[in-house]
């Protein structure tokens, strides 16, 4: 077997080369076990609760691994098939699924798995939509169509199916299209579509069909509420096979409507029946590209619409593979091959309500996400503004420093750049006389230095020149964000590979040594525009490729999944979707306006998030608006609790426009509950590094929805804004106001949970009210439960080792804890450079056993001081370390809390701690 190596390669190739080293060993093609042919469809079961169905009218399938799919020959499992009653069925253990022979491409009609999702035993039958694309006789989510001209998906009013409906269609140039595939024979059609029409407008509404040369004007009378939905129809011609038609506004006071369907049948059909809503309804989402303009006013719900996740509470996904390019076993990716008959691919995972199981089979099948360096899950500082070095070195680090508050990655906005401070390409020499002086210094502090980059140029920037050398042309006329009023832009086409190489030979000139790179690809037109990716994940990718060839652990910070059509939209849905995306990228929600609604949706969005499998999440914390003040300063209430969900977030990064984000901004409490939270923060590493490791190795997200772990809770899904931080952590986010002290309702879930503040036990699975004020959140350990913290203070990551530990343990039940470390940054723990630790608790015997250190890495401690803090015990009548009787314990009545600190002891050899 061969791993694919990027850094053996150049920057770019004749095709791109986008399967990092660190994620994925593709492996040749082989005869592919647990394989079913019944006529022009293939299965392959890859485990109990996952099978491929492919289906090739012409009978030649695809052996190759996708962008996607990269990894299929799994150990087989157990199955059984045969032929019933003219089906084939195959039988898992898990699933049923039965596929009526010779009956063509799979349908809702000739395809079904039986499964169990809890209680409920569901026939699920999948459809297959594809992204931009519509079948015959099928109801396709106009949402999922290519959207242009200010067309967005949203979800703010009610009666709409699937994940949402398109809006937006006042706006003259507005557009829907999809390509129509499945028309067997020229003839006339009837296209069928679902609307919404302002209600009172006074105007006769209409929307323009395109078809080839046809165009109809179908008129849309009004409905009696923006949340009462209509049909309409009309014929048109269609040739025989694939056609691309349009909904598109022409008249702006005729098109106040929304679009939730569309569909193209027979000329004496009516409209099909949606066979998928039920199955849409039940799907807990997903994603969108970014939550940029997203705002409502407090007390209204955010109109926010997202992609579908791969978890549902009826238990079963289909990943539509069909159109996603191939890979070769160098790691080139190619389209594929275009085909004059049917043809799918897909990925049917039929998990049940085992939910956990549903995200390792996606882990296993698109490969890991992508291993951070340590310093990711520290403290972020960043500030939509203009600074200079001496701000930097003599202003703001002195102030993390004599606060008591650390910092590990330093985000330079865009104003760094000249000339043009939106899309430059130099350092601006007045602010910065000499940047690798203030790179240099920033390391020397502990700090990683993030640089925020726009992909477009200038032709009046001096580097220009550079670029037009390499190509021996000119880029393409393009936008050039908000700062490029007036000016000759130019943009790059990263599918093209000598443009892609002139544009990160512009990052060579501004790296005065290594920097993180913050793609804000918000604005500017250069795009991707690959077949069968995404162009954010085109762009990702090649973001992380190039660090990592660097020798670091390469990844994009960038928003995700889908790809530019402007600012505030961009949540355009692709084909290959966003299931590669966790390779490569740490995904930020961007500019969002603080509001508490936009707090407690941060967290929703978190979780939904992990349903495709995307561990991390940047949201700017604090919001990057605040309208309500025009100094962009926050209410002191509101700031401090952005800062308590920020302390539980994969990536916590302070951040706003021209705004106010430092706890020293803020009067008391605010301030002190702030700084608090930032060093409870970096005090969590060792526990938030773990978890970050877990999610590499198994597709668990660090931020779980409570139905991860209770699936039978109708209380699991309800309550959206809390979530599991590991297993054992459970973090309910306070997003309504006040400076004193404020209820929460918190869902416990089955078990004992102790507030990791208070000492409180709660008994679940009840809904408690959790008291808290500005110095505390709602954080609750499960009896049993173990989270390591670092006991001293420090700076930033990297000012010490992890030679003090305290091991904060929720007694009442049994529990264990993989302490993870390696190196923190680089490419030995792909080599097993790396140690882990295992605690494990056992209440019977009131006994905390830290085994011996199994590995190491540069670096690793030979000592380490643990301290034990049991919750939720008794006064004991004595304690001992490895059977030997110790004094110097000590016992908190108030709270329950046990406390023993060993000296330092090697960490090669195991200790037990025993309370009676």
């Amino acid at each position: 077997m061969k791993r694919a190596s990027l850094r053996r390669l150049p920057v770019m190739t004749a095709a791109f080369v986008l399967v990092l080293e660190m994620v994925v060993v593709i492996r040749p093609a082989q005869a592919a076990a647990g394989v079913v042919i019944d006529g022009q469809a293939r299965f392959q079961v890859l485990t109990p609760t996952l099978i491929r169905l492919e289906y090739a009218q012409d009978g030649t399938f695809e052996d190759r691994p996708t962008f996607n799919a990269v990894v299929r020959d799994f150990p087989p499992p157990s199955y059984t098939t045969g032929v019933e009653n003219g089906s084939r069925v195959i039988r898992t253990g898990k699933l049923t699924l039965r596929y009526r022979q010779n009956s063509g491409p799979f349908t809702p009609d000739n395809l079904t798995v039986d499964l169990q999702a809890g209680t409920q035993a569901v026939t699920a039958r999948p459809t297959w939509p594809l992204a931009g694309h519509c079948g015959p006789s099928t109801v396709c989510e106009a949402e999922t169509a290519v959207l242009s001209g200010g067309a967005e998906g949203m979800n703010d009013e009610p009666g709409y199916a699937g994940p949402g409906f398109v809006a937006g269609m006042w706006n003259v140039g507005a557009q829907l299209s999809w390509t129509q595939r499945g028309i067997n024979a020229a003839g006339q059609y009837r296209v069928h579509l679902r609307y919404s029409s302002a209600p009172g407008n006074g105007v006769q509404q209409s929307v323009t069909l395109t078809a080839g040369n046809q165009r109809k004007v179908l008129r849309l009378p009004a409905t009696a509420t923006w949340g009462t939905w209509a049909t309409t129809s009309t014929l048109i011609d269609l040739p025989a096979g694939d056609s691309t038609l349009s909904l598109r506004c022409e008249v702006a006071d005729q098109c106040h409507f929304n679009v939730d369907h569309v569909a193209v049948t027979p000329p004496a059909a009516g409209y099909p029946t949606h066979v998928a809503a039920a199955h849409q309804a039940a799907n807990l989402g997903g994603w969108r590209r970014s939550l940029d303009t997203v705002e409502a006013e407090d007390g209204r719900p955010l109109p926010v619409m997202m992609h579908e996740g791969l978890l549902s509470r009826d238990g079963w996904y289909l990943l539509n593979d069909t159109e996603t390019a191939v890979t070769d076993q160098s790691g080139t990716t190619t389209p594929r091959p275009r085909r004059t008959s049917p043809y799918q691919d897909g990925y049917f995972f039929g998990y049940g309500h085992d939910y956990k199981r549903g995200l390792q089979d996606l882990r296993a099948l698109t490969g890991p996400p992508v291993m951070l360096p340590r310093y990711a899950f520290g403290v972020w500082w960043s500030e939509y503004a203009e600074f200079d070095e001496a701000f930097y070195r003599d202003t703001l680090l002195p102030l993390f420093r004599s606060e008591r508050v650390p910092l590990d990655v330093l985000v330079v906005d865009t104003d760094f750049k000249s000339p043009n401070k939106w899309n430059g390409w130099s350092w601006d020499r007045n602010l910065f006389p000499d940047p690798a002086r203030f790179l240099s210094w920033a390391r020397s502090e502990g700090m990683q230095v993030a640089l925020n980059i726009h992909p477009s140029i200038t032709t009046q920037d001096p580097r220009y020149a550079e670029v037009r050398a390499r190509l021996n042309r000119d880029l393409a006329r393009g936008e050039c964000g908000p700062l490029g009023a007036g000016l000759d832009c130019r943009v790059f086409n990263m599918s093209d590979p000598a443009e892609a190489e002139a544009y990160f030979a512009l990052h060579d000139g501004l790296e005065k040594g290594p920097v993180l790179w913050w793609l804000d690809s918000c604005c500017d037109s250069s795009r991707a525009r690959p077949d069968g990716i995404s162009p954010d994940t085109l762009f990702n990718a090649l973001y992380a490729r190039r660090a990592d060839a660097q020798g670091r652990r390469g990844f994009s910070w960038n928003r995700s999944g889908s790809g530019y059509t402007g600012y505030g939209g961009g949540n355009q849905l692709y084909p290959a979707g966003p299931w590669a995306e966790h390779r490569y990228t740490v995904d930020t929600s961007m500019d969002t306006t603080s509001t508490w609604n936009m707090l407690g949706f941060a967290s929703t969005y978190t979780i939904r998030r992990g349903n495709i499998g995307m561990p991390y999440e940047s949201h700017d914390i604090g919001g990057h608006n605040y309208d309500g003040d025009a100094s962009n300063l926050l209410p002191p209430d509101l700031y401090a609790r952005w800062v308590q969900l920020g302390a539980f977030q994969p990536i916590l990064r302070l951040h706003s426009n021209h705004g106010y984000r430092l706890p020293w901004d803020y009067p008391e409490p605010a301030r002190s509950a702030a700084a608090a939270f930032l060093r409870l923060r970096e005090a969590l590493l060792p526990y938030t590094y773990s978890l970050a490791r877990e999610a590499h190795e198994t597709g668990l997200p660090m931020n779980r929805g409570m139905y991860l772990n209770y699936p039978e809770h109708n209380e699991a899904y309800t309550y959206d804004k809390q979530f599991l931080y590991g297993d054992d952590v459970l973090v309910a986010p306070v997003s309504t106001p006040g400076t004193g002290t404020v209820q929460t309702q918190v869902w416990i879930p089955p078990g004992t949970w102790i507030d990791y503040f208070t000492g409180r036990a709660l008994t679940g699975p009840a809904v408690h009210d959790v008291s808290t004020t500005l110095a505390t959140m709602p954080v609750l350990l499960r009896a049993g439960g173990i989270l390591p913290i670092r006991t001293d203070y420090v700076d930033h990551h990297a000012q010490r080792p992890l030679a003090q530990v305290t091991l904060e343990v929720a007694a009442g039940g049994a529990g264990s804890f993989s302490l993870y470390e390696d190196e923190g940054e680089g490419h030995g723990h792909r080599d097993g450079q790396a140690a882990r630790t295992r605690i494990t608790y056992e209440q019977s015997s009131r006994s905390l056993t830290i085994a011996a250190r199994a590995g190491t890495f540069p670096g690793a401690v030979s000592t380490r001081t643990w301290t034990a803090r049991f919750r939720n015990v008794a006064q004991p009548a004595g304690v001992q370390i490895d059977g030997r009787p110790v004094s110097g314990w000590t016992y908190e009545p108030a709270t329950r809390t046990l406390t023993v600190r060993t000296s330092a002891l090697p960490v090669t050899a195991p200790v037990t701690i025993t309370y009676s």
